[in-house]
């Protein structure tokens, strides 16, 4: 199983909206990409002040190396990218990711 984590620094102007729209983009993929097995995202809530500045985040659940690599290049998936892309700061360090 391999479970994979993405922090972003959205901007601080987007639209609850948008964000909406992102984050029910990302959780549609578990019924499109096989080997998604589920995906939870949300907004930092943390009274700890050690985000660093990344303000949302989400999770997802892969059943096998194999069904995360075809993930990344899933034409779905690229497709919420552009979304993910749109969402961001336009600084270098606005995303962060780790498999495990």
């Amino acid at each position: 199983m391999i479970n994979h984590i993405v922090l972003l620094k959205c901007r601080a102007d987007i639209a609850e909206q948008q964000l909406s729209n992102l984050f029910c983009s990302l959780h549609d993929l578990v019924e499109k990409i096989p080997g998604l097995q589920s995906c939870t995202s949300g907004s930092n809530c943390s009274p700890e002040g050690m985000n660093r500045g990344y303000s949302h985040a989400f999770y997802m659940h892969f059943c096998s190396e194999q069904s995360r690599d075809a993930y990344l290049t899933h034409p779905q998936h690229e497709q919420v990218k552009l979304l993910i892309a749109d969402a961001l700061e336009k600084t270098k360090d606005n995303l962060l990711v780790m498999d495990f």
